[in-house]
């Protein structure tokens, strides 16, 4: 391996460390993006465009097949500043590399509303968009206002609003055209300080009532999110993971009621003029949960996370996937889309 031309450029970098699946991968070539001229600068290189290229965040939904043979470009923007302010809401810009959860915590340590549902998902704030993050009732689209990206074709800066980025679910134009051809550096937020509150979504009214709430602000259900997702999901840090592994499939009308014609009891969401359908129910039906092949499982206390016990490698983990994915086919007549990229 030639060594690189530029100061930003590392070689035989660990990723163990940079994917919440612990997956045990090497990248050829490294870089750190801390600020927007960095990303100017790299695209100057030789290695930029002789590579394949993978920008990388918190590496939360990333789950590494092998070692990766090209450059791996690591988003490390800092900052969130107030650009906007009254009584009714504040607006802030927010740099690619924060921790998404430290950004929820800052906004609702200062009573800021909207993000208290999205408590603990992982990951950083760039890549928020891309996958237009949601969680018990709530997605980012909802708060989002626009971010900055650079063209990794012509080096520009441009800006997207919200139409632009086309959100769906679990979606954005970011996962479709333009994928790999921008990297956000920054997303501009608003939020409330006139909270609406959004309690219907899974048990957080009955986690708020045991613990004597009638009356709940945005802190209390930030506490209630993480009480719930501290009791179900397993901690990366312990247990190598990236959350839910597949999509809840978004089904008709008239497939959701065949399907409820032979299993009553399957639960389901409104999706506008179509149904969802808990994927975790649907694992568990097909008796995944806690199942184990080496060292690639499903967690024992929610089927949608799939599971690295310690030294399973990214191949293993996606041949588990498969098996479910045939399974919930073939009893369900369901496909399930995965929510983690496959690098």
């Amino acid at each position: 391996m030639s060594q690189p031309s530029h100061k930003q450029i590392r070689t035989g970098v660990s990723l163990k460390s940079h994917n919440s699946f612990q997956i045990d991968a090497k990248a050829a070539y490294w870089a750190d993006i801390f600020e927007q001229s960095d990303m100017v600068r790299l695209m100057d290189t030789a290695i930029f465009h002789d590579q394949p290229r993978y920008i990388l965040g918190g590496g939360s939904n990333t789950l590494f097949m092998q070692d990766y043979p090209g450059l791996i470009i690591k988003t490390r923007i800092p900052g969130i500043s107030v650009i906007n302010e009254n009584d009714r809401e504040v607006v802030l810009r927010v740099g690619a590399g924060v921790v998404w959860d430290d950004l929820v915590r800052h906004s609702v340590e200062r009573g800021w509303g909207g993000l208290e549902n999205l408590s603990m998902i992982p990951g950083e704030t760039g890549a928020a968009p891309i996958q237009n993050i949601g969680a018990y009732g709530v997605e980012l689209e909802s708060v989002f206002v626009s971010l900055d990206a650079v063209d990794l074709t012509t080096g520009d800066t441009k800006i997207f609003d919200r139409e632009m980025c086309r959100f769906g679910y679990r979606d954005s134009i970011f996962k479709r055209e333009l994928r790999g051809k921008c990297l956000i550096t920054a997303v501009t937020l608003r939020l409330s300080k006139q909270h609406r509150l959004h309690l219907e979504y899974g048990n957080l009214k009955e986690v708020l009532a045991a613990d004597g709430i009638t009356d709940p602000g945005i802190q209390d259900i930030g506490l209630a999110v993480r009480k719930i997702r501290s009791s179900k999901l397993p901690d990366p840090a312990v247990t190598g993971n990236a959350g839910s592994f597949f999509k809840n499939p978004v089904v008709s009308q008239d497939q959701f009621q065949k399907l409820r014609e032979s299993h009553p009891e399957i639960p389901s969401f409104p999706a506008g003029s179509q149904i969802k359908v808990p994927a975790a129910w649907l694992i568990d039906q097909c008796g995944f949960k806690g199942k184990r092949l080496g060292d690639a499982g499903v967690h024992e206390r929610h089927a949608l996370i799939l599971v690295n016990h310690g030294k399973a490698t990214g191949r293993e983990l996606i041949g588990l996937a498969k098996s479910i994915r045939q399974e919930v086919r073939d009893r369900f007549g369901v496909t399930l889309e995965p929510e983690v990229n496959i690098v």
